[in-house]
């Protein structure tokens, strides 16, 4: 007989299913101190929390018997993923049950800017019949700019469709044939906001995301655009939105999330007459709230009987030798993933690993799942993990070929990632594990190097010609831009060579712009690796 114990608040509804269990017996015990779930939880086969309960390594250690962690909703902020992950203990959230409610609290919210619903009710409440103030415009025949195809941007554009409105899509993984499936169009960011008539945010907030629509966007942005965000605060930024909405550029704006919640009650989004704002509902409703629980109980249910899983947000139990093995180049692979994703500038449509060496006789899928993880957070942040990696990859096309082989052009283990685009752009990154020196970077593209995957660094590519290097190393001093080190390669004297320097914080954005404009320069991209 298996147990379970539900440590936060959750409908019967939504566990009914592990209730009914011949073989589960459930336990609902709320409110519990970190103390108090140390001193029960080794009864336990599995543990059902929302967001309430922090499951510590503590309460892991003394889970002996503990086999799942089930998250009935999708941040896993709450729970150690490492300890879980060390100890075997498989941890599940429920990434879709919030997408169809997140999506309809997005069109009420943009129906209701269309319409100026609530500043309507608010007036009329108060007594004044006003039928002239408030014209509103229609949604049939307008451009809506979706920033995010992902599940619940997608779900978005389904219903914009229905309303007869031209969708323009944006996503850094989103190809022409998949937008095509999709019925929409295939647009960048600046074709969006230089477009549309409507735009609305369904990104995760990452360093590329962060304040991605600010005040160079707003000034070439279509005039009397309106904005919805019920993704996540700091996507957009505020201060910027409030100045493009009082300067006539943005007609409106309708926020469920803010940078900081709750805001302060100074902001001015409160008492701004153009935007609606709502505090973070996008996944209040009952349904979703069932939906989430009655999903991660169905997962722990699969887990207890050892059936078929979905969902889980950490690395199932791999054997131990396998581990053992694998476990010094999770990093490096990693590494590896997201340099490769950061200089690449397409929509990635393959990604080919290549093991050789000491890889080539071993099962490295939880290894590709962390190069994977590597080159998608780039866009997806905290929403990717060691274990949906490849499901995320599937869902958005993106073909995965993993190769192994014993050669390794010399070194005693490779692995080699290769992005290709949709439009037959390739990147390729290639590193080691050197004994006495760590990890390594040994190849970009056909360019041999020698650098270690540290914090931040700057690619340049120019022409192999004198002073470079000096022209380049004065712009940086004179900007207040250290060198820690430089690693230049080249295939031919006087062609094409890349320049790699890694330096002590980040570089600023016009200072990138800068050496572009060096002579014999061509690109310049900063390269961090946390």
């Amino acid at each position: 007989m298996f147990k379970v114990l539900v440590s936060d608040p959750i409908s019967d509804l939504g566990i009914q299913q592990l209730m009914d269990a011949d073989d589960v017996t459930v336990d609902k015990n709320t409110g519990l101190s970190e103390d108090e779930l140390v001193q029960i939880i080794g009864d336990y086969d599995a543990l059902l929390v929302r967001s309430q309960t922090r499951v510590t390594e503590r309460i892991m250690a003394a889970g002996k018997n503990l086999k799942v962690v089930g998250r009935a909703g999708v941040g896993v902020d709450n729970i150690d993923l490492e300890a879980a992950t060390q100890r075997g203990i498989i941890v599940i959230n429920a990434p879709d049950g919030n997408t169809i409610t997140t999506c309809e609290h997005t069109f009420a919210m943009m129906m209701a800017l269309a319409r100026h619903i609530p500043q309507a009710y608010a007036k009329t409440i108060a007594g004044t019949w006003d039928r002239k103030t408030f014209l509103g415009v229609e949604l049939r025949n307008k451009t809506l700019g979706v920033l995010g195809m992902g599940r619940i941007g997608s779900e978005v554009a389904k219903r914009a469709k229905a309303f007869g409105m031209n969708i323009l899509g944006y996503d850094p993984f989103l190809t022409e044939e998949r937008a095509e499936k999709l019925g929409i169009k295939l647009a960048s960011v600046d074709e969006i906001i230089r477009n549309a008539d409507f735009m609305t945010v369904h990104t995760p907030l990452t360093p590329e995301t962060k304040h991605m629509i600010s005040r160079p966007q707003f000034e070439v942005m279509k005039k009397g655009m309106r904005i919805i965000n019920c993704a996540r605060g700091g996507v957009i930024d505020e201060m910027a939105l409030v100045e493009a909405i009082d300067n006539g550029i943005v007609a409106g704006a309708a926020f469920d999330v803010f940078e900081s919640e709750p805001p302060a009650q100074d902001h001015p989004f409160l008492s701004h007459p153009k935007i609606i704002v709502t505090p973070h509902l996008g996944a209040s409703t009952v349904e979703a709230q069932e939906n989430v629980a009655i999903d991660v109980s169905e997962q722990v249910l699969h887990i207890l009987r050892d059936e078929p899983f979905k969902n889980a947000v950490n690395m199932p139990p791999v054997p131990s030798n396998v581990m053992t093995q694998l476990q010094p180049y999770f990093s490096l692979g990693e590494k590896l993933g997201s340099f490769a994703a950061q200089v690449t500038n397409q929509a990635v449509r393959e990604i080919h690993v290549d093991y050789a060496g000491d890889l080539s006789s071993v099962d490295t899928q939880p290894l590709t799942r962390y190069i994977l993880k590597g080159v998608l957070s780039r866009h997806l942040g905290s929403d990717v993990n060691i274990v949906n990696s490849v499901h995320l990859a599937k869902t958005r096309d993106i073909h995965l070929v993993v190769s192994q082989a014993p050669a390794t052009k010399g070194f005693t283990n490779l692995i080699t990632v290769t992005l290709k685009t949709q439009s037959g752009e390739e990147q390729r990154v290639a590193g080691t594990l050197l004994a006495g020196y760590g990890e390594r970077i040994v190849q970009l593209n056909q360019f041999p190097v020698d650098v270690a995957p540290e914090a931040h660094f700057l690619l340049i590519s120019h022409n192999d010609k004198p002073g470079i290097i000096g022209r380049v190393g004065t712009l940086l001093g004179e900007n207040g831009v250290n060198i820690a080190s430089m690693q230049v390669g080249r295939k031919i004297v006087g062609g094409e060579a890349i320049m790699i320097l890694t330096v002590d914080k980040a570089v600023p954005k016009d200072v990138l712009i800068q050496l572009v404009g060096l002579p014999e320069l061509n690109t310049a991209q900063e390269v961090v690796l946390d």
